[in-house]
């Protein structure tokens, strides 16, 4: 990796994240969506949900926080469709490759710009989480294995995100990748264990990668051993990881020859 592309896709992404900047209310609405699920599910619907040993010995928030970081991430990258879409249809692009920069610069600036940006809205989801009285007794390590799995995921379906946005004809189009997304954690683990589910769907619910990361991040805040559980949630990240990319950059080479 040349010092040359490092420093295009710093410059890069300080534009993408001016833009950011300029236009805050993208991470704050990527963040209503999911405290308003928090609300809904804690104050509403929590008394009536029942979690069994799995919950331990914390309060419901403490139990579906992990599913609602999920939530928050897949619907920010949606965002990073619809950025780069825009850039396609601007033109912007054909104006940075005009130019001696490295062409993969101006992708890697958006996929940073996504991870920065999902970050800032995790964070305000966790603070508001807090609020409303998430406790955990995880250390300083576990933390750290939290948000490296959170980046990770967040790398991943930033990929996801780059195809859709490389490959849309349409703004609509653009973001509707993330719908699916932003569903699949209400089939899994996230707000009631998996064997409370019909046959079919338990074990789908189950087996799909949400519950693994799910189930990895509920143990890392509650200090439980995460056992294999762990490993399976990061085989599933890096292979979206590892796909994604891959599908991308072949994406994007049609698009731009």
């Amino acid at each position: 990796m040349s010092m040359h592309f490092l420093a295009d896709t710093a410059a890069l992404t300080g534009r993408s994240m001016k833009h950011v900047t300029r236009s805050p209310d993208t991470i704050i609405s990527t963040a209503i969506m999911p405290v308003a699920i928090m609300l809904l599910f804690v104050y509403v619907f929590g008394g009536a949900i029942e979690t069994g040993p799995q919950a331990g010995s914390g309060s419901y928030i403490d139990y579906m926080l992990p599913g609602v970081l999920l939530i928050t991430v897949a619907m920010g990258v949606s965002y990073t469709a619809y950025r780069l879409f825009t850039d396609l249809q601007g033109g912007i692009f054909d104006r940075f490759h005009s130019m001696p920069i490295a062409r993969s610069s101006a992708l890697w600036a958006h996929v940073l710009t996504s991870l920065t940006a999902n970050v800032i809205s995790v964070v305000l989801v966790v603070a508001v989480a807090l609020a409303m009285g998430f406790r955990t007794g995880a250390g300083i390590g576990e933390w750290l294995a939290v948000a490296g799995i959170l980046a990770l995921f967040i790398l991943a379906l930033t990929w996801v995100a780059v195809i859709a946005g490389l490959s849309a004809s349409s703004m609509e189009g653009a973001t509707a990748f993330s719908y699916p997304l932003v569903f699949l954690p209400f089939l899994s683990s996230a707000f009631v264990p998996t064997d409370s589910m019909p046959g079919p769907v338990g074990w789908f619910a189950e087996h799909q990668p949400v519950t693994a990361i799910v189930n990895t991040i509920r143990d890392l805040f509650t200090g439980q051993p995460a056992g294999d559980g762990t490993w399976v949630a990061l085989a599933w990240c890096v292979g979206i990881f590892v796909v994604g990319y891959a599908c991308a950059a072949v994406t994007y080479r049609r698009k731009i020859s």
